[in-house]
This record gives structure tokens, sequence and C-alpha cells, in this order.
């Protein structure tokens, strides 16, 4: 039987799957570290006081990430660098973490930006799963070389390591709306196919 979580709930079979006996620790660590870094997001953005360029966004995304990485550090499990930013990977499945909105929306509108970066296309395609085969097939002469690189998996994280996507939406006033995690595959459109996904639950922040 999976291990229960903190607060008592049993881990999905498909967390089971992914984490091992890991799961029900996760499962519970993930939304109680995304909810300290809003608090610590929230902080630096009330003492800068701009009305434009908040630095909420910047800090929340850095915060989150360090977040995970402490809790991968903490189940004894791995961090590696890719790029200049720590990824958690626990038990070869890395910790993808993405603000999708700042407002509460559901998962299905979800978008990559136009302005992300390369590695994080290249993380989401060449570590996510694969396309249904036939699916978005280019032609030879439309298959650049930046097309197929984008695709091709990063080596300081392991070709065999897969993605698993932390979504979620939070504002400096209300906090953490909502989180979800799963596969989630990136399409051409920069929308996202989602092969499984489940809410996590969001805790208070007194936590």
């Amino acid at each position: 039987m999976p291990a229960p979580t903190r607060e008592g709930a049993a881990p999905s079979s498909w967390a089971v799957q992914r984490f091992g006996r890991l799961a029900g620790q996760l499962t519970a660590a993930v939304p109680v570290q995304l909810v300290r870094a809003h608090v610590r997001a929230r902080a630096v953005h009330m003492e800068a006081r701009l009305k434009k360029r908040s630095p909420y966004g910047s800090t929340l995304a850095e915060a989150v990430r360090e977040n995970l990485a402490e809790t991968a550090r903490e189940l004894g499990e791995t961090v590696r660098d890719v790029r200049g930013y720590e990824y958690a990977v626990i038990n070869d499945h890395a910790l993808f973490p993405f603000k999708y909105a700042s407002r509460p929306r559901p998962l299905s509108a979800a978008r990559l930006p136009s302005n992300a970066s390369p590695t994080r296309r290249r993380l989401l395609w060449g570590h996510g799963p694969s396309p249904q085969e036939g699916l978005f097939e280019l032609d030879d002469d439309l298959t650049t070389e930046e097309y197929v690189r984008l695709h091709d998996s990063f080596e300081e994280l392991g070709a065999s390591t897969r993605l698993v996507c932390v979504f979620f939406t939070a504002a400096p006033e209300d906090g953490i709306h909502a989180i979800y995690w799963g596969d989630a595959r990136l399409e051409p459109d920069r929308t996202f196919t989602w092969p499984y996904s489940e809410p996590l639950p969001v805790p208070p922040e007194t936590v």
C-alpha cells in the first residue's frame, strides 16, 4: 500500500509510479514549498513598493526552484544544475515548476509565454512526454537545426530523466490559488496536452 502523506491521504498510483517510496512525502512537501516560496516573494514585493515591474514573479520562480531542491536534498535525492538553475530530481523525475497565471484559471488555459527561454522549451520537449505517433510531424524542408536541438535532452539532467510538471497560479495579494502536477506535453502552439494531471491541496500560509 502507498505510504500516507503528512495529511493522512495516500498518494495517487501515478505519484507512486514516478516517485516510488517517496511519493507520499513529496505529495505533501510540494504544496508546502510553493506556499513558502510565495511568502518569500510577497515579502520582496512589499519591500520594493513598486506598482510596475513587480519583483514578485521572478522572486517566486527562483524561490520555488530553491525550495523544491531543498526538499530533494532532505529526501536524499538529487539536485541537478541546468544552465545555472537547480532542479530537484527524485527517482529520475525532475520537478518543473511553472506559474501559468496570476489569477485563478483552469489548467487547460496554461500556455508557455512567447518569450520563454530556449532552455525551458528544450526541457519540456526533450524530457516531457513524446507526442502521439504521426502528430505534428514536420516535412524535411521545415525541420530546422534549431528545432531538432530543442528536442534534445540535457546531458546534465540525464537523458533518461523525465519531467513532472508542477503548474500553479499565484498573486501577491491572493497567494497560491491552485496547484497541479502531472505529465505535460508542450505543443507547437505553446499550449499543453496533459496525458495525466491531478490537483494538489493548497495549505495555509502558516505552514
